[in-house]
């Protein structure tokens, strides 16, 4: 039975997972920041590969608002020691 109900129930489940993908999709290369992924960022030369990236997007499509929460307090600490980092270099001339 296809009816006004079953929209109901899937466009929000669509969305979801459409926004996740976009999430993955946006943060693969900083998947360090979050609590899955690589460890360390890739290097300035180094190529993340396909299948990487695919199961990053898959990963982050159905938990996107964990991952989101996960890397909020990642991100203000590295903003905390960039500004500490500022007040304790010298003056420049």
């Amino acid at each position: 039975m296809n009816g006004p109900s079953e929209a109901l129930v899937t466009t929000p489940l669509i969305v979801f997972f459409v926004v996740g993908a976009l999430f993955g999709l946006a943060t693969g290369s900083v998947q360090h920041l979050f609590s899955e992924g690589r460890a360390r960022p890739a290097g300035a030369g180094e190529r993340v590969s396909l299948g990487s990236r695919a199961l990053w997007v898959l990963i982050s499509s159905c938990l996107w608002p964990i991952l989101l929460l996960a890397g909020v307090p990642t991100l203000y600490r590295m903003a905390t020691v960039r500004v500490r980092g500022e007040r304790s270099q010298p003056p420049r001339e």
